[in-house]
């Protein structure tokens, strides 16, 4: 029974990071708004979504340009779970937007006919 639900809570634990991400960036921007500094603010988040580099996300998922998606995702699994019996919500964020990242380059190169 316990082998069962362990996905299922895995799953609901990637939703609840993610969910923190969001909520995190929304009370930034809503700070922001108060302090007079929004548009910085905004720029900020858009510039730190922006800057992951599919070179930077491999590394942070130890991967090589010839992984497959599968060999990415296990990593991702396999990471993102260490971190969350570590509590590292930092580290969480990061495998999360590697894996973000190599999921964008993937589909692009998918639609392109790229291996």
């Amino acid at each position: 029974f316990e082998h069962n639900i362990y996905p299922a809570i895995m799953s609901l634990y990637k939703m609840v990071i993610t969910c923190q991400t969001l909520l995190s960036d929304y009370l930034s921007v809503k700070d922001a708004n108060k302090t007079g500094v929004a548009h910085e603010a905004v720029n900020n988040i858009r510039r730190a979504s922006k800057t992951m580099t599919e070179q930077e996300a491999r590394q942070i998922l130890g991967v090589t340009e010839q992984s497959t998606w599968e060999e990415i995702a296990q990593r991702y699994d396999k990471l993102f779970e260490r971190n969350a019996t570590s509590g590292s919500f930092y580290l969480q964020s990061k495998v999360h937007r590697a894996k973000e990242c190599l999921e964008n380059v993937y589909q692009k190169n998918k639609q392109d006919g790229t291996p």
